[in-house]
């Protein structure tokens, strides 16, 4: 599977998609509170802070990603193991992890806004996933957005009624 988080797209455009994430956290944020924050949607998943936190990790990651695909002819992308770097999630706080995606993805926007069709079907491969293209790292970004979008307003959710 190219990109798992396809069926979160929803037939809608990758690009509108991630250009909204950073004020659809900053609402979420806000709605959270600081109580809120450290709630989770049940035992054992990660809190909003922590997804906070991957979200700010993932874009560090993707920029890198996109970067290397257009730079790099065959790039083999370097996967991680999410829940070794989570071990290291209790030394950030929400607004400094909302502050680090919503400026990485500004950058990561402007550079995807800038290229050409032919940088979009460049080529990449992902040992876990198999040959892609840098316009599936985009629509991973997309995907990867709305699944943890969705957690974060089920413990919204959660925390209102609490």
């Amino acid at each position: 599977m190219l990109n798992p988080y396809e069926k979160f797209l929803g037939g809608r455009d990758a690009q509108e998609i991630i250009a909204e994430t950073p004020a659809r956290l900053g609402t979420l944020f806000t709605r959270l509170g600081p109580a809120g924050i450290e709630k989770s949607s049940a035992p054992g998943k990660w809190n909003a802070r922590e997804i906070f936190t991957h979200l700010a990790d993932c874009e560090i990651t993707f920029a890198y990603r996109l970067r290397q695909t257009l730079a790099e002819d065959n790039h083999v992308i370097q996967p991680f193991d999410q829940e070794i770097w989570a071990a290291t999630y209790a030394a950030y706080d929400a607004p400094s992890a909302l502050a680090v995606f919503s400026s990485l993805r500004r950058w990561n926007l402007a550079l995807i806004r800038n290229t050409k069709p032919e940088d979009r079907a460049k080529a990449v491969t992902h040992p876990e996933r198999g040959t892609m293209t840098f316009q599936t790292i985009v629509e991973t970004m997309a995907g990867h957005d709305v699944n943890h979008l969705l957690q974060l307003e089920a413990i919204a959710s959660k925390a209102a009624d609490a």
